[in-house]
């Protein structure tokens, strides 16, 4: 006896992180019916464990197009299901001359207040707080916008299944072919099938992740609770920030930035950090984040690491020690090959992944890209790559 299909449907989604609802919402516009799986019972991965910050204005080339049809569509789906995001863009605190060389290169090859240079007393305005008496400048970067992580990707799943996607929770993946896939409970016929499992993808598909040559990020990260008086508007950004991100890693300044930073201040280089932080809702501040890099990641957290992170947090702000409310490790999927992978694995499925920490930034326009080009495939590096990979 045929055992009934468990779902039948144009498209299936596996995985409800935020690359998979970009492709079911972005199938869903197209008038496709969506099936939706994932093995837990809501979204746990790393789109709920970063900064909820679309850096749209830091990226370059290839990346920047995908981050501007990604801030439409945030903007568009914030809209529809009512969850919190802002458009004050970004900005990026600037406490040496080199900083300010590197920001003014950014400034001056971009459309005019698309980054929008500012002196100490409109940076120290900006962050509302006295601010590190260092600070020299900064930078509006004017098309970043902020969500809230922990609830942006619950209300889009929420809001997708009241539009008719079919969500199955605690529902694994384990293969597929043929317009049909074998799940932890049982089979689910759809005409295309979209894996997007992040850095998982070695557990489902390990020759196409080994081949891009995913491994895991970890990340140490913590929310805090905010300084009397301190209201955040802009996602902040720091000196380490112009190291990692491609936008400012292209500028001529950057090298002697990086020189800089091992002159001065080489445990961040350590670590690999990227000194930042974003104001929730709630008016807690998640701050953050160092960067290790390993195939099986380690769950243990160096407090070493985390007290750096906060001092230097504070030291931008000109607060004193700053009282951790929570602590958690992030992971992503990360690869030297490429910062996204798109491949086809077999008849009728494609694996995606964005491989570059970026997922926040450029997974709704990724979707878009992925939907209407059936056959686009790559794990070719973007021209922003070999920037964005300098600090790694």
């Amino acid at each position: 006896m045929t055992q009934p299909f468990l779902a039948e449907s144009d498209v299936l989604v596996v995985g409800a992180g935020i690359v998979g609802l970009a492709h079911a919402a972005a199938a869903l516009r197209r008038g496709r019916t969506v099936t939706v799986i994932d093995r837990d019972s809501r979204a746990v991965g790393a789109s709920i464990r970063n900064f909820g910050h679309a850096c749209v204005t830091a990226q370059s080339g290839d990346l920047l197009d995908l981050a501007h049809v990604a801030r439409g569509r945030w903007l568009d789906l914030a809209g529809a299901a009512g969850f919190f995001a802002v458009q004050h863009g970004a900005v990026a605190v600037a406490r040496t001359a080199t900083e300010l060389a590197v920001l003014d290169e950014l400034a001056a090859g971009r459309e005019q207040g698309e980054v929008r240079l500012l002196d100490a007393a409109a940076v120290r305005d900006a962050l509302s707080a006295p601010g590190d008496a260092r600070i020299a400048g900064g930078a509006l970067l004017r098309d970043d916008l902020r969500v809230d992580p922990r609830q942006a990707v619950g209300s889009i799943a929420g809001w997708l299944s009241e539009q008719g996607v079919r969500f199955l929770w605690n529902t694994s993946y384990l293969e597929a072919g043929d317009g049909v896939v074998q799940t932890s409970r049982g089979m689910i016929r759809a005409e295309r099938t979209y894996v997007c499992v992040g850095h998982d993808l070695d557990y489902v598909h390990p020759a196409e992740a080994a081949e891009h040559g995913i491994r895991r990020c970890g990340l140490q990260m913590a929310r805090v609770a905010a300084p009397d008086g301190v209201t955040i508007a802009p996602a902040v950004l720091t000196g380490t920030s112009m190291l990692r991100y491609p936008a400012f890693a292209e500028t001529a300044a950057a090298e002697t930035l990086r020189a800089e930073f091992l002159a001065t201040d080489p445990a961040v280089i350590d670590i690999d950090a990227n000194v930042m932080f974003t104001q929730r809702p709630d008016g807690t501040i998640i701050v953050g984040d160092s960067h290790r890099y390993e195939a099986t990641m380690d769950p243990f957290l160096d407090e070493a690491t985390s007290d750096l992170l906060l001092a230097r947090v504070a030291e931008v702000l000109g607060a004193g020690p700053l009282r951790v409310v929570e602590r958690w490790q992030g992971v992503y999927a990360h690869s030297l090959t490429g910062p996204y992978l798109v491949r086809e694995v077999a008849d009728g499925v494609t694996a995606v992944s964005v491989t570059s920490g970026v997922g926040m930034t450029i997974a709704l326009g990724l979707a878009e890209r992925v939907l209407d080009r059936p056959s686009f495939s790559t794990s070719v590096p973007s021209p922003a790559l070999h920037s964005l990979t300098k600090a790694n």
